[in-house]
């Protein structure tokens, strides 16, 4: 399956295809933004897809990534099992809870867990966009 935009409720997502092109640069993740242009919301990467440095703090690629998707007013939800990451980091599982406590960037299992955030979730306000 190639990178699409789906419909979950009233949201648009851009569901990416797992075996697409991995996110390893800052270019790679305006790539995805430009995609979701298109008319999505929210961008679904799995987490197979994003390089190893998106999940060492100490790299800074992850703030990088997150920051960009801010900027342009898109929710990020990174899809996807992440305990292998999390298990060693209490940094990283910080900012999981952090994350998931927000409206922006969510770390979710799979796509029904976005299924059912988008469904309780407030909208956030879009601006500039």
């Amino acid at each position: 399956m190639a990178d699409e935009i789906r419909q979950f409720g009233t949201t648009s997502v851009l569901v990416c295809d797992p075996a697409g092109p991995a996110v390893a640069t800052e270019q790679d993740a305006l790539d995805l933004i430009g995609s979701a242009f298109a008319g999505a919301e929210v961008v679904a990467v799995p987490a197979s897809r994003l390089d190893e440095r998106f999940f060492r703090l100490g790299t800074r690629f992850a703030g990088e990534v997150m920051q960009k998707f801010v900027n342009y007013h898109l929710r990020l939800a990174v899809i996807g099992d992440i305990d292998e990451h999390t298990s060693g980091s209490e940094a990283l599982r910080a900012l999981v809870r952090e994350s998931n406590g927000g409206r922006h960037i969510w770390f979710l299992k799979d796509l029904d867990a976005l299924a059912e955030r988008l469904a309780s979730a407030p909208t956030p306000p879009v601006t500039g966009r």
